[in-house]
Formats: C-alpha cells, structure tokens, sequence
C-alpha cells in the first residue's frame, strides 16, 4: 500500500474524518471506528510506516509513550479496570492496514473481549528450541 492510498495517511493529513484523542509533534491517536471496548483508541505515528519491523526505533519510542498517556486516561477517566495495548504485524497477526499502529484497548471487568489466544502449556523442547534460535549472539 503506498502513502497515497493509506487511510491513516489520510487521517493524519485530515482529508479524512476522525475523532482525535491525543496528538503531538510525532502521533496522532483517534477513535477506532470498529472498537473491541469502550475507548478503544488507535495510536499512530505521523510518517508512514507500514510495520513494527520498519519503524525507526525513535518513532517507536514517540508511539508508545503516546500509547501510554492514552492508557493512563483509559484508566482515570473512563475507570478502566486495565487496558491492552497491543500492534499487529503482518496479515497473519491480523494487521489490515499497514500503517504502523498501537491499539490501546480499555478493560472491563466482564467485557466480551476474548482475544484469540488462550494460554496453555508449552512443549519445553520446543519453547527452547524456539528460544536458541532467536537469542541475541
């Protein structure tokens, strides 16, 4: 997807409609039009970026900080129990649009957000199988 056609690109320029929650020099963070909770908000940063493995490490930084300042007011005012902040990366981790983002997702005692994974009991030669293969050098 290229700049041009990019739905956050074109919240970021405000040739589209959003409910902005939060902006400053580097992000941008508004509503989500599909949200899982109460205040679910997205965070993006201003330059384009498709992905968590393309974004320079300074924006980043700028992101999440604004992840948390959304986080803490999640919490304050809207009595958050606790909050999700959470990035997809690539199709498979069900990222569709390829604009970097952070979702901060409030919680609720009871809400029906169930995300797709459950924790369960890992085969012990796998987790270290998997863990010597990506251990830093």
């Amino acid at each position: 997807m290229s700049e041009q056609d990019c739905i956050f690109c074109k919240i970021v320029a405000g040739e589209l409609p959003a409910t902005i929650v939060d902006r400053d020099e580097h992000t941008i963070a508004f509503m989500d039009i599909n949200p899982a909770t109460r205040g679910h908000a997205l965070v993006v940063p201003r330059l384009h970026t498709p992905d968590l493995l393309s974004i320079d490490p300074d924006e980043l930084t700028t992101v999440t900080w604004a992840a948390q300042r959304l986080a803490a007011r999640a919490k304050e005012r809207l009595k958050a129990d606790g909050v999700n902040v959470i990035n997809s990366c690539g199709a498979a981790a069900w990222q569709t649009v390829f604009h970097f983002h952070l979702h901060v997702i409030p919680r609720y005692q009871g809400d029906p957000l169930r995300l797709p994974w459950l924790p369960a009991p890992g085969n012990p030669t796998e987790i270290a199988a998997a863990a010597a293969a990506i251990q830093a050098e």
